[in-house]
């Protein structure tokens, strides 16, 4: 933890006072704090969705031993989704105010008693116990991580989302191949407790202080040439500054958020629709795969595109996210017509097409975000981030509410 590179100091003599600039960190040491923080943020992406990942297969993993029907699954799904809403609706009403660490604490500490909930488990009640508190620790860390970025170069954003990405791929995959190498449930969970611990060093130990940091950095130039949702001067800012917006100001900001919440919303709508309510329809009898294994080939298709794509923002970036929301209801509807008619003839077409829809989820979210840190202003930055992480949530609950009976319509057809 440095002081601030390019403070100030002034020098007196008998004309006055004169303002001068420190020298600025050395080279060699803002590379070693830009390395740091990539790295940092990368498994503070990794370790807050890694753990959801990891726990709520384990809770389904339980659930299925206790014979659960399909409206304790249901209830999976609302004990995963509903925290997480919650905390998220909260962040631009206050949330974002209290300071960093102890949420960082809380988060980490609910990760942790997410998997012991769940390792010890013999009900529904405590695994879905552990859900709740993996839903807390992923909603929480989110807001919280996401909001911090407004205080770091920018790059941290596509650092942030390229570790989500991984969360997903590699957190189905260890308890996969861990249950598979002749681990217990319960034994997987316990040794994947490292996993908050790392969450919780890379916070404290890797990530250097956002005081020392020019928020700037190598897309200043870009950043300049385009308008941003409220042009103010604002002084020096750091971590909690939002706190001195007006509820005038933050919902001005907020409104012109919508730009792009909304299509984030929709690309999240869709995917999830296709995820929760067609994934398990989408059954070919031509093929030497079981129904639980191309589900499996689905979801593993799925994250690695998700993966891809939070991963390519300095290959490829997108400033109309609307057209990705498009294309994925494009996905949606061909999907739809094709559980409805079945006229795709092979498994692989679905293959590319759910590799591609996570093509697109990934991108919208890592886009989405990198505008916004792009054109809101430095003062509105932290709160714009936190308001904007409802959206997600937002269009997985909205998808939830639709696809779960629509699922259940169509497997009575069937």
């Amino acid at each position: 933890m440095g002081g601030c590179a390019g403070s100030r100091r002034r020098l007196s003599d008998s004309e006055g006072e004169e303002t001068v600039p420190e020298p600025r960190l050395p080279l060699l040491d803002h590379q070693g704090a830009h390395w740091k923080n990539a790295v940092g943020f990368w498994l503070l992406g990794l370790c807050n969705n890694f753990s959801y990942v990891v726990m709520l297969s384990a809770a389904h993993d339980i659930l299925s031993h206790e014979r659960t029907s399909g409206n304790q699954s249901h209830a999976v799904l609302l004990a995963d989704i509903l925290p997480t809403l919650v905390i998220k609706l909260l962040a631009p009403l206050g949330l974002h105010l209290l300071p960093y660490s102890p949420r960082v604490l809380v988060s980490g500490i609910c990760a942790a008693g997410s998997f012991i909930l769940v390792a010890f488990s013999h009900s529904v009640g405590t695994s879905l116990c552990g859900v709740v508190l993996a839903s807390i620790s992923s909603g929480l860390g989110e807001v919280t991580f996401l909001s911090l970025t407004a205080f770091y170069p920018r790059a941290v954003i596509s650092w942030w989302s390229s570790g989500t990405g991984g969360a997903g791929l590699l957190g189905a995959l260890s308890y996969l191949g861990l249950t598979q190498a002749g681990l217990s449930p319960q034994q997987t969970l316990l040794s994947m407790l490292g996993i908050p611990a790392l969450l919780l060093a890379s916070y404290f130990l890797l990530v250097t202080s956002p005081e020392a940091q020019d928020p700037g950095g190598e897309e200043e130039a870009e950043s300049s040439s385009r308008q941003p949702l409220i042009r103010t001067e604002a002084p020096e800012l750091k971590p909690g500054s939002s706190s001195s917006l007006s509820l005038q100001e933050r919902w001005t900001v907020f409104k012109g958020l919508l730009w792009y919440i909304v299509p984030l919303v929709v690309v999240y709508f869709a995917e999830y629709f296709i995820n929760q309510g067609l994934f398990e329809l989408l059954f070919f009898r031509n093929t030497s795969l079981s129904h639980a294994q191309q589900y499996r080939w689905y979801q593993m298709l799925y994250q690695a595109g998700v993966f891809a794509s939070r991963s390519s923002l300095r290959c490829c970036h997108i400033r109309f996210t609307w057209a990705l929301a498009l294309l994925q209801c494009l996905n949606l509807a061909f999907l739809l017509a094709d559980v409805w008619f079945g006229f795709l003839p092979s498994i692989y077409f679905v293959f590319l097409i759910i590799l591609y829809e996570g093509l697109l989820g990934g991108a919208a979210y890592v886009n989405t975000f990198h505008n916004i840190a792009l054109e809101t202003s430095d003062e509105h930055r932290e709160f714009a981030m936190a308001a904007t992480c409802i959206s997600d949530t937002l269009g997985i609950s909205l998808s939830g509410l639709l696809a779960l009976p629509l699922h259940d319509f169509l497997c009575q057809l069937s």
